[in-house]
């Protein structure tokens, strides 16, 4: 049997010793490297030539959709799955059109993880049932949306994150240190988020974000199929 080499882009201990353990158990699975953020991981995919990589939304520095968005022009053929906290309906979609292949949540029960894993291994394209309904569900015409219609893809995929952290009540300071950005580049970006959504201050802001978060929550809390 032909072993698949997979490389993990997490920051993680907990997550990537989880996910190491996980995959020393399947057959036909290993682990060629982990690495902690996107320039790391650039560098790993030259030395090990990975049969798929697994990364984290959330990085040191630069974010893993510009991960994908990077490797999808030097190493097209490499398969990417986003394993992530964040919400899969406000990301799943700007995952698949960055290039990546899948989109699991951190709390997926492992037999979703490793059904991700094989189809995309496979040539195919996972997304999770939720996630599928919710694109079909937009299609039609006669339903309303499932959340708050803030023109939300008017947002870069970084303001996207920062308006996220902002509905989890971060401060400034919080941003800043988890996505490994200055305070002053967080400024920016909530101006440039308030400009873009049309709202009239930073305590709109905060409420719409919020709100977004709640409705996300109570979307997700339905237990995994």
């Amino acid at each position: 049997m032909t072993t698949r080499k997979i490389l993990l882009v997490d920051d993680h201990p907990l997550m990537t010793e989880g996910l190491r353990q996980l995959l020393a158990s399947q057959a036909g699975l290993s682990i060629c490297g982990i690495a902690g953020s996107v320039q790391q991981a650039i560098a790993l995919v030259e030395s090990t030539k990975p049969d798929l990589i697994i990364t984290d939304l959330t990085l040191p520095g630069r974010n893993g959709l510009e991960l994908i968005k990077d490797l999808g022009s030097t190493h097209p053929a490499i398969p990417i799955i986003v394993l992530s906290m964040h919400d899969e309906l406000l990301y799943a979609e700007r995952v698949l059109r960055a290039g990546g292949r899948g989109y699991v949540t951190k709390n997926s029960p492992t037999e979703r993880i490793l059904e991700a894993i094989h189809r995309v291994l496979d040539g195919g394209v996972f997304a999770s049932p939720a996630v599928t309904s919710h694109f079909l569900q937009a299609m039609l015409p006669s339903r309303s949306p499932a959340k708050p219609s803030f023109p939300l893809d008017r947002l870069t995929d970084r303001e996207i994150e920062v308006f996220e952290l902002i509905g989890h009540a971060k401060s400034n300071h919080d941003i800043s240190s988890q996505l490994g950005i200055s305070t002053r580049t967080v400024d920016v970006h909530r101006a440039h988020i308030r400009e873009k959504l049309g709202l009239e201050d930073g305590n709109a802001l905060t409420r719409h974000a919020i709100r977004w978060v709640e409705v996300g929550m109570i979307g997700s809390s339905a237990p995994a199929q």
